[in-house]
């Protein structure tokens, strides 16, 4: 039977998911192996350097740098508050003194007679890392962190800005045919994973981080509005980063597309469980797609177990999303694989497929004009 292999998504009901929890730097991991935690658990803690803020003193108190050290009021190692005065210069007969108050709080870090100026470094800055999802510890990496399983619901989507958070899942829309918009907003949508159908107005964006939703789900997006959150047009580099207060993840592409019957179908199965989303998207070397994923319980129902298609593989019978105009975002299923190239209607020869839409109509496109959707 023909086959071909083709980079995807993964919508899937039931798969096993590891989360790689890992500090900055070496601290203290707070799991053993073997342990239940839950999302908002904290796995591992430590603490980086503070902020260095630099003040100089020569400059500031008009004395050459080679005075600085006798005039301080402080030595290193020692601990001031905003306010506290650190330097003071002699004045004349003992008039004219002049102070200088210390600009931070902070460790004196160091004082050079060469350049006059002080460094006085911040406070540690505490680093927590939690679970972010339900699930049990299967490895303890010693001093960084942790590697936590479970068996989920996984749903990647297209594009992602925002970084992690969790929250339960709300269906905000009747179906996956309608866009989301502001009126779709309620005042009880705080700290949730709001789920639309369609694309995401610039408005509800707005409505639903004054409202303190966690993340928004849907379909599509307009880039004028994406740029209008953003306060920029997004470039190429890795997303996930940003500072918006609230993740928004879009599953299909750009425009006004509808979310897959099955991704919506699935996220309305689990209305109500806690979600871990995460915006970071990648799509350069080390491709990276923004993510939900729902921890599954024991009595939760098996989806079907039919046979599971080859990571990647593309056969007859797999669902598909096209990526190219005239079809931009619909979905169907692969009807046939032609081993022979085809002529384009450009005249040049590519490998194509027949694909099966949705509406029971096909089409016939080259095979680089879709995507996978792994189920």
């Amino acid at each position: 039977m023909a086959k071909a292999y083709t980079p995807g998504l993964k919508v899937s009901a039931r798969t096993t998911y590891r989360a790689r929890r890992q500090l900055p730097v070496t601290g203290d991991v707070l799991v053993t192996v073997g342990a239940r935690v839950c999302a908002r658990d904290t796995v591992a803690r430590t603490s980086i350097d503070g902020d260095v803020t630099p003040v100089p003193l020569a400059s500031l108190l008009s004395v050459p740098a080679s005075d600085v050290p006798s005039l301080l009021l402080v030595k290193q190692g020692d601990t001031v508050q905003q306010g506290t005065i650190i330097a003071r210069t002699k004045g004349i007969f003992g008039f004219g003194k002049k102070e200088l108050a210390s600009p931070a709080a902070g460790t004196v870090e160091s004082v050079s007679a060469t350049t006059g100026q002080m460094m006085l470094r911040g406070a540690p800055i505490p680093v927590e890392v939690k679970a972010y999802i339900d699930g049990t510890v299967i490895e303890v990496m010693p001093g960084e962190g942790a590697v936590i399983e479970t068996d989920a619901v996984f749903i990647q989507g297209i594009l992602g800005v925002g970084g992690e958070t969790v929250g339960p899942l709300r269906i905000a829309t009747p179906n996956a045919q309608t866009s989301l918009e502001a009126r779709h907003i309620q005042a009880d949508m705080r700290g949730t994973v709001v789920v639309g159908g369609a694309r995401i107005t610039a408005e509800a964006v707005r409505a639903a981080r004054d409202a303190g939703v966690a993340a928004i789900v849907s379909g599509g997006i307009d880039d004028a509005d994406l740029r209008d959150v953003l306060g920029y047009d997004l470039g190429v580099a890795i997303t996930g980063a940003e500072k918006i207060g609230i993740t928004i993840i879009i599953t299909e592409g750009f425009g006004d597309i509808a979310m897959a019957s099955r991704t919506f179908a699935l996220f309305q199965s689990f209305e109500g469980r806690e979600a871990s989303v995460h915006g970071a998207t990648q799509i350069r070397a080390g491709v990276m797609r923004p993510e939900i994923v729902i921890s599954r319980h024991a009595d939760d129902a098996r989806p079907s177990q039919s046979a599971r298609p080859e990571e990647g593989a593309l056969d007859l019978g797999t669902q598909v999303r096209l990526i190219r105009d005239p079809y931009f975002g619909l979905l169907g299923t692969v009807a046939a694989l032609p081993t022979e190239p085809a002529v384009l209607g450009s005249g040049s020869k590519a490998r194509v497929l027949e694909v099966q839409l949705d509406d029971g109509s096909r089409v016939v496109v080259p095979r680089a004009n879709i995507e996978l959707i792994e189920m």
